[in-house]
């Protein structure tokens, strides 16, 4: 469990990284390897949005790899996400097919969502994943009632989603962290300080010094933690799990990372510093992480001795063969009969 700053008297922890070596190299590496794949896909994505094959908007993750891929390895595969635009890396971590997601940005009637939406909002609950809603703030609510599912099956299981700064202000937000925090429910809420709400900067959206303490105004434990740091962010939720796995309740965690895209690709964000741009650049996660697996030792070897290219041609060749697999899919028919399938009211 984070141990509290003995500097501080704030309720809140404040979570540090421990050790890299008391993992072994499969897990590490399948971390490494999970944020690859995101930024890889994501790049694509972005690729295809340009070329104007998307048939809606398209949302990056890009930086933001390590806060998805770390708290989703921290849960089983029963366990429910609720991922927003942002969390691509939590689909693919939690089993979601990479061919699916592509898929579904396209419109092909294999996605998810079978034609009917070709962004992000898509889940799957074959793979335990809850589709975001366009109204921020709403699955909050969502996933707290699935955490009372399981409370009331006695099922031992968690919910988690995500929540970004901005959407972090509205009252869904409110509603069900305290309804979960009433019920200690099995239910952790990662909020992802990204520093930027589309284009407002996070000192017009609040006026506390920080969004974690307001888990204390809920009764509810609350951690900070680096979320460009994919192991102390894995470490930070692993530990809110088993809080709720044992019956303590729910756990908001605010995860310090940084939007390195505009709110959509549409967006070319302007409006940020280019200062606080290339500062973030600099705690890129997936370079943070890949410099402390060569200093492990870990990326020795493999084509040419570098397991960092062999994974990249590996991820490479399977965003190519993805994308063709989507691409080669049917698109909706257009049909009555076909179209109003799944529809209930």
């Amino acid at each position: 469990m984070p141990a509290r700053s003995k500097k501080s008297s704030d309720p809140w922890r404040r979570s540090t990284q421990k050790d890299v070596g008391q993992f072994d190299a499969e897990f590490l590496l399948g971390l490494y390897r999970d944020m690859l794949r995101t930024r890889a896909l994501d790049t694509r994505l972005e690729a295809l949005y340009k070329q104007g094959k998307l048939v809606a908007g398209c949302y990056s993750s890009r930086g933001q790899e390590g806060c998805s891929v770390g708290s989703t390895a921290a849960l089983r595969d029963d366990d429910v996400i609720g991922p927003m635009i942002r969390n691509l890396g939590s689909m693919l971590r939690h089993g979601l097919p990479m061919t699916s997601v592509l898929s579904n940005y396209l419109g092909r009637v294999t996605g998810p969502t079978k034609g009917r939406d070709g962004s992000s909002h898509f889940g799957s609950l074959e793979h335990n994943v809850i589709g975001p809603v366009s109204m921020l703030g709403s699955l909050i609510p969502v996933c707290a009632g699935a955490a009372l599912s399981f409370q009331l099956r006695g099922e031992d299981r968690v919910a988690l989603t995500w929540i970004g700064d901005g959407g972090s202000n509205v009252g869904d937000f409110h509603e069900g962290l305290n309804f979960a925090g009433v019920l200690k429910l099995p239910f952790v809420l990662i909020l992802e300080n990204n520093k930027w709400a589309y284009s407002t900067p996070i000192e017009y959206q609040t006026a506390a010094k920080n969004f974690v303490c307001r888990a204390e105004g809920y009764g509810i434990r609350g951690d900070q933690v680096d979320g460009n740091d994919v192991l102390a962010m894995f470490q930070c939720t692993r530990d809110a799990v088993e809080r709720a796995r044992a019956g303590e309740g729910p756990t908001l965690i605010e995860a310090d990372t940084m939007r390195m895209r505009g709110h959509a690709i549409h967006d070319d964000a302007k409006y940020v510093p280019q200062e606080q741009v290339k500062s973030w650049g600099k705690r890129d996660p997936i370079q943070k992480f890949e410099a402390q697996l060569e200093k492990e030792g870990l990326l020795d070897g493999g084509t040419d001795g570098d397991v960092s290219k062999s994974i990249a041609a590996e991820i490479k060749a399977e965003v190519d063969r993805c994308t063709e697999e989507a691409m080669a899919m049917p698109l909706p028919t257009g049909d009555a009969e076909t179209e109003l399938g799944d529809v209930y009211a």
